[in-house]
């Protein structure tokens, strides 16, 4: 929701998508897994992480997140 008001937003048109999305690293960790995941960072969550990472690499956060 932004501060401004809607007839201040409609006059400027859409945002493109170039600044709407930033990007990730290109090379995540098991840390960003885990919590892009929506789980707790245990040792666990952690090795599961490390393990996806390894077999699906960048893919493993991308299918992750919406």
């Amino acid at each position: 929701m932004s501060d401004e008001p809607e007839s201040v937003s409609a006059s400027r048109g859409v945002t493109p998508d170039s600044l709407l999305h930033t990007g990730g690293s290109d090379h995540p960790s098991a840390e960003d897994l885990v919590l892009a995941s929506g789980r707790d960072l245990t040792p666990k969550n952690l090795h599961w992480a490390e393990r996806r990472l390894a077999r699906e690499g960048r893919s493993a956060i991308d299918k992750t997140l919406p």
